[in-house]
């Protein structure tokens, strides 16, 4: 899907994503706001967009179907060197949040997300030692739900995805490590007197 040509930077910009309807609508949102939009449902697909059209920018999802994003993007970088990449997740953890930064991401965001942010942090200056956006160290201890939750993160990255080595290493069952990875991260809750 091309959109009309940008004015921000004479060069697409790659959306890549395996859900297509969110491809479809962000790639809609992202033209309208001056975008040249080029989308990939596949590494294979973005690899070859990228030798092909050289993106001055590139919104990346962590998970595409049995591969990993974080995987894509030193690929990119090696394609593209002055390519700027924005990592979107759905699971977000400080442990893929600090992965990304160290493969190269520009910036990190978790879903959902709209148009406007996305396009902040595409254009948010080059200074990369800001991670505001990045999850925050908490003052408080993290629930022991959490804590597990960041642990199979970190593994996870270690073993660039590969969830029969994350279950190895982590002393579970493949089965088990999938069901919880496919539930949302759990979210911290205030304490209610309910």
């Amino acid at each position: 899907m091309t959109e009309s040509p940008s004015p921000l930077s004479g060069r697409p910009l790659l959306l890549v994503d395996d859900d297509t309807t969110f491809v479809r609508v962000l790639a809609r949102a992202l033209g309208s706001r001056g975008f040249e939009v080029i989308t990939a449902t596949s590494f294979d697909e973005a690899r070859a967009l990228a030798r092909r059209h050289h993106p001055r920018y590139c919104v990346l999802d962590l998970k595409l179907g049995e591969d990993n994003g974080l995987r894509l993007i030193p690929e990119l970088h090696t394609l593209v060197p002055d390519i700027r990449v924005l990592l979107l997740t759905g699971y977000a953890s400080i442990a893929t949040a600090v992965e990304a930064i160290k493969r190269g991401a520009h910036d990190y965001l978790a879903k959902p997300v709209d148009a406007d942010a996305v396009v902040r942090a595409l254009l948010d200056g080059d200074n990369e030692s800001d991670d505001s956006d990045l999850p925050d160290t908490p003052e408080q201890p993290l629930a022991l739900r959490r804590l597990e939750w960041e642990h199979i993160q970190r593994v996870l990255t270690e073993c660039d995805g590969n969830i029969s080595e994350t279950a190895r290493r982590l002393g579970m069952h493949r089965r088990t490590l999938q069901r919880k990875l496919s539930k949302h991260p759990v979210r911290e809750r205030p304490d209610r007197d309910d």
